[in-house]
C-alpha cells in the first residue's frame, strides 16, 4: 500500500498532495503477464463508479510504453463489456512511496493472532510488507483467492494450526 501519480515528495496519508492511494505489485513475466494482471485488475474492482476523490480514483500506473497501450486496450475492452465509460486512468507510474506503516496489510491486522505470528517471523516491518506469504494472507483473510491454493499453500506460512483453521474458514 502506498502512494501513487502525485507530485509531491513524501506523501503521507495526512498530507498527500495530489496522489493517489495504490498498491504496487513486482511481478515476475516469465511467471504471469501484464495482461493477466490487467484481468485481476478488472475483476477486482467497479470501473464505471466514480470515487469522488483522487486520494480513491481508479488508475493503472505503467511503465512504458508497451504496458501503456495494454492497459489502454484493457480500458476500451472494459467499456465495450459494460457499455459504457469506464473511470479508469491510466498513467506512467512516476514514484510509488510505500504509506505508513499502520496502513501496510490492513486486514490482517485486525486479526491479533496472525498478526503476531508474523510479527515474530518477521520483526521488521518492512521485510513483512514486502512478504509474498503476507501479501497472500492478507488477500485470503479478505475473501480473496482460490479455496483450493488456500489450503494447499496456507500450511508453507507457518501459522499455528488453530490461525490456519480459522484462516480457512
Amino acid at each position: 500500500m502506498g502512494y501513487a501519480g502525485g507530485s509531491k515528495d513524501h506523501p503521507t496519508y495526512r498530507d498527500l498532495g495530489d496522489h493517489s492511494e495504490a498498491i504496487e505489485i513486482g511481478y515476475d513475466p516469465t511467471r504471469i503477464s501484464f495482461d493477466e494482471l490487467l484481468e485481476a485488475f478488472w475483476k477486482g474492482h467497479r470501473p464505471a463508479e466514480t470515487m469522488g476523490s483522487r486520494q480513491y480514483r481508479s488508475a493503472i500506473f505503467v511503465a512504458g510504453a508497451e504496458e501503456r497501450q495494454a492497459a489502454e486496450l484493457s480500458v476500451a475492452r472494459a467499456e465495450e463489456r459494460l457499455g459504457r465509460s469506464v473511470h479508469t486512468a491510466v498513467e506512467e507510474v512516476g514514484a510509488f512511496w510505500q504509506a505508513e506503516d499502520y496502513h501496510q496489510k490492513y486486514q490482517l491486522r485486525r486479526d491479533g493472532d496472525v498478526w503476531k505470528q508474523l510479527s515474530a517471523a518477521y520483526p521488521d516491518v518492512d521485510d513483512l510488507v514486502l512478504s509474498t506469504a503476507a501479501a497472500r494472507l492478507n488477500g485470503w483473510s479478505s475473501g480473496g483467492g482460490d479455496p483450493e491454493q488456500v489450503r494447499r499453500e496456507l500450511p508453507l506460512v507457518g501459522l499455528t494450526k488453530s490461525v490456519q483453521r480459522r484462516l480457512q474458514r
